[in-house]
């Protein structure tokens, strides 16, 4: 372990990654911990679904069921078009991203020791050189690919329900109109380019407010760790339950979001 509580920080806060120093690198930890809870969600949900019973369902069952209700109800609220894509879609998110934060709720020293354990005792490391940090979404790189994915879908629905030319139409007379043909060209540089920075601000503002709240909380729990034990019980479990409300505040912020700005792309301004 770290001889001092810098290198303790610096321990923790470092991630697995395939080249260190490299640019096109890949941070291992956040891959493999995404698509692991990745599939455990959807291997839940798979089973639930083969499983249901109209009559006595369980419990694991009726909270899918609560789940999947509470976010449909969402959908139907703020998404006011026709798809079969933008529910299943929100209720991925919800899951996926709770589930990433959720992480932050296991000792910190819990799953970091083990790898250390298994690279020394397996593959001879250096402990100090053994990386892991288990919240995914407190790694900008994992927030900033889930938000690029919704701008994508964001320029497809446009596309979709307004045509190439009526989304090009958009981008080119709104938010500033014009009466004649003259007006309309002048401020169409001008609607350009207030379109493209709310379509870039987008995706920014979803990575960055999950990533800022879930990599101060990580920090905090870090910090905690550092403190003798009887603090780390004082205060740990108040922030433990505190956190239980942003873990689940920031998946369902990042829900909301994504279906606001899917409606949007299907409404006509």
């Amino acid at each position: 372990m770290a001889s001092n509580a810098s290198e303790y920080i610096k321990h923790h806060l470092t991630f697995w990654n395939s080249s260190p120093g490299g640019f096109w690198s890949l941070h291992i930890d956040t891959y493999s911990i995404s698509l692991l809870l990745g599939l455990i969600f959807a291997i839940v949900m798979a089973y639930v679904a083969r499983n249901a019973k109209l009559e006595n369902p369980g419990r694991l069952q009726l909270f899918v069921e609560s789940l999947i209700e509470m976010v449909d109800t969402q959908v139907k609220d703020v998404f006011h078009a026709k798809s079969k894509l933008v529910a299943p879609l929100a209720l991925t998110i919800f899951g996926w991203v709770f589930l990433m934060n959720a992480m932050d709720m296991l000792p910190v020293d819990l799953l970091p020791t083990l790898a250390q354990w298994i690279g020394v005792t397996l593959f001879h490391a250096n402990p100090e050189q053994v990386h892991l940090r288990v919240v995914a979404s407190a790694d900008v790189n994992a927030t900033f690919a889930m938000s690029l994915s919704v701008l994508f879908l964001i320029i497809v629905y446009s596309i979709k329900h307004k045509g190439v030319g009526g989304y090009g139409k958009e981008l080119l007379t709104a938010p500033f109109h014009a009466s004649g043909a003259v007006g309309t060209i002048i401020l169409a540089p001008v609607n350009l380019i207030f379109q493209l920075i709310e379509l870039v601000a987008k995706p920014i503002s979803l990575s960055l407010r999950l990533f800022g709240n879930m990599y101060a909380g990580e920090l905090i729990f870090i910090l905690i760790a550092l403190l003798p034990w009887w603090c780390q019980w004082a205060l740990g479990g108040p922030w433990v339950i505190f956190h239980i409300l942003i873990i689940t505040l920031q998946a369902f912020v990042f829900m909301m979001l994504t279906i606001v700005y899917l409606s949007l792309a299907v409404e006509s301004h």
